[in-house]
């Protein structure tokens, strides 16, 4: 589909009130190049087929009803009972993980928990594409691990998964928010409220909105 074709399907759909003709013209610049300048953008997905194929639909209504019936109430106490449904939906669930059971998990078949890493208290771990946390990793609370975008560049919006990855021996502090495509090096430090949008190096503490590294992680013995 050609982008005139395209800009000419989504806007007929939307406005109902304006010709193909004076549709185009209208997105039409200066130059005679196409431009989105006054162009009604269709953020609702309705113009697109669903992203989702029906198995991981009904994975996803299946995973809901066991969150909230057999994992969300359950005491932390029980934390193997947590990794037994993790493992169950399809995570990859390593030797010791901590999962405090108010942790939010959109699609846990997409989730690989190396051993004794934390997930910690309303932790929301939104995994449209995997994420992968590593060993001794610690997530705190009400931190935001985002695996999924759209494309803002096109009218209609599409979902874009990605990968995000957290390596060995790192903390993400409390209300942390890591983007898509993300990979933050091992034993490194995210500072509270940070926003993470590119990788990380290792062994640094990072901070900011952008968050960047600020000095390096000396450990001591």
């Amino acid at each position: 589909m050609t982008d005139e074709t395209r800009y000419r399907t989504v806007l007929s759909r939307v406005t109902g009130r304006f010709s193909e003709a004076r549709t185009w013209q209208g997105l039409q610049g200066v130059s005679g190049t196409p431009t989105t300048a006054g162009a009604i953008v269709q953020q609702d997905g309705r113009s697109l087929p669903n992203p989702y194929g029906w198995k991981e639909r009904i994975g996803r209504i299946l995973w809901q009803c066991a969150y909230l019936g057999m994992y969300r109430f359950v005491p932390r106490t029980f934390n193997w009972w947590h990794r037994f449904v993790l493992r169950a939906f399809g995570a990859r669930v390593g030797q010791g993980v901590t999962l405090w059971p108010s942790a939010e998990i959109y699609f846990p078949w997409r989730l690989d928990l190396d051993d004794f890493c934390v997930i910690g208290p309303r932790v929301r771990l939104y995994s449209l594409g995997t994420i992968v946390i590593g060993k001794h990793s610690v997530v705190s609370q009400y931190s935001h691990i985002c695996a999924g975008t759209h494309d803002y560049t096109n009218l209609t919006m599409p979902l874009i998964r990605s990968r995000v990855e957290i390596g060995h021996g790192c903390w993400i502090c409390t209300e942390a928010f890591v983007g898509p495509s993300v990979r933050i090096g091992d034993r490194s430090v995210v500072g509270a409220r940070a926003v993470v949008v590119s990788d990380l190096p290792q062994d640094m503490v990072c901070a900011g909105n952008p968050c960047r590294p600020i000095k390096p992680r000396v450990m001591q013995a």
